[in-house]
């Protein structure tokens, strides 16, 4: 390779970015504002769990155990109702996901030690929500049923009350159970896949569409040295988000970084050439700059955002997609930026994904190098 027919198609291309605003805004406004969108909305955090009351009983019992709902950050008490029909309208007109039917006798089988039998209504439509809500319900319960088991002992005499099985869970990693923690890392391994191969679709099949292509295959031109000098001036540009990504994940969410600042730049040096090489492959294949940024988003938007763990865990995928997913290069980054934001993993536990990065990439320039040819045809 000639360095110096390297340096001067990056300096053609760097011209090319200044001069086109277009290009600029989306190399560098584009993840921002991606993130800042997908980070605000994005959140699997389900608080303030609309509920209904139905309090048949209205004793200190009842207002008690309903209390330990009212006060829970997770329910946010939307009316007391008086009959099913109520709560089947609540619940059709999304008023609440949830409705509390304390039955008449709830007092007088807890005084008699008998367990009295509460019923939890759930609006099954959003099956994650009403999944994670019962959980807290039945949280709220068990604290409830530890309060009386611990009362009913003092009254018979007893110092302390027995509890045959208690767990106590500890967090490690995310101890307030966060989703932006775990959301933003993915986000940015996901978004810098897109941009990357949005950037570099267009790069090759420009210049066959305005004409620049047939003066570049008469140079004395090498593929290899064409495709190093059009990655270049996008693989700093793309380190420059990835910088951008980062303190906008410390700064504006306050997503902490446990891990060395310097391993994620490293990781994101192996990552990128792949995801900039998938775009300039898909520009040689198509000559065409509209069918190339579509391509380029259908491949890499899709798949990164389903299949690379980032929203949807791949261990309860069917086999056959658990298989697809190991040709998604964003899954083993959204790992990487994973462990190292969350867990502040050193080398030694990420060097499996970064050597697949690390093979993708090489894997890709090579092909590259192969559909690139300096022909019309």
């Amino acid at each position: 390779m000639n360095i110096h027919r390297i340096v001067a198609i990056i300096r053609k291309e760097f011209i090319h970015i200044i001069r086109d605003k277009r290009s600029l805004a989306m190399a560098i406004a584009m993840p921002l504002l991606l993130i800042f969108l997908f980070g605000s909305s994005l959140s699997l955090d389900v608080d303030n769990v609309p509920l209904v009351i139905w309090d048949q009983n209205s004793t200190s019992d009842s207002r008690e155990f309903i209390g330990r709902f009212t006060a829970s950050r997770y329910f946010g008490l939307t009316d007391y109702v008086t009959s099913y029909t109520e709560i089947e309208q609540a619940i059709d007109k999304r008023e609440a996901v949830l409705a509390l039917v304390i039955p008449r006798d709830f007092s007088r089988k807890l005084e008699s030690g008998h367990a009295s039998d509460v019923q939890l209504i759930v609006d099954g439509s959003d099956a994650n929500t009403a999944t994670i809500a019962i959980g807290y319900a039945q949280m709220v319960t068990d604290g409830y049923t530890s309060s009386l088991l611990i009362k009913t002992a003092r009254q018979r005499g007893m110092k302390t009350a027995v509890i045959p099985l208690e767990v106590k869970p500890r967090v490690w990693f995310n101890q307030n159970m966060q989703a932006k923690n775990y959301i933003i890392p993915g986000l940015i391994a996901v978004i810098m896949m897109v941009i990357a191969a949005l950037l570099t679709s267009l790069t090759i099949a420009r210049e066959w569409e305005n004409g620049t292509m047939e003066q570049l295959i008469t140079t004395p031109l090498t593929p290899g040295e064409l495709i190093a000098g059009k990655l270049t001036p996008y693989f700093i540009i793309g380190m420059l988000d990835v910088a951008l990504a980062v303190l906008m994940g410390q700064y504006v969410f306050e997503v902490p970084l446990r891990g060395n600042a310097a391993l994620v730049f490293g990781m994101a040096a192996l990552f990128l050439p792949g995801a900039l090489t998938m775009g300039l492959l898909i520009s040689i294949m198509t000559r065409s700059q509209l069918l190339a940024s579509q391509l380029a988003m259908v491949l890499t938007f899709l798949p990164s955002f389903l299949l690379s763990g980032f929203m949807y865990s791949i261990a309860n995928m069917p086999l056959a997609i658990q298989g697809l997913t190991y040709l998604v290069p964003s899954r083993f980054f959204v790992a990487l930026l994973k462990n190292i934001y969350l867990k502040g993993a050193g080398m030694a536990i990420i060097v499996s994904e970064a050597g697949v990065l690390l093979v993708f990439a090489v894997v890709l320039i090579v092909i590259a190098n192969l559909k690139l040819k300096k022909r019309l045809v």
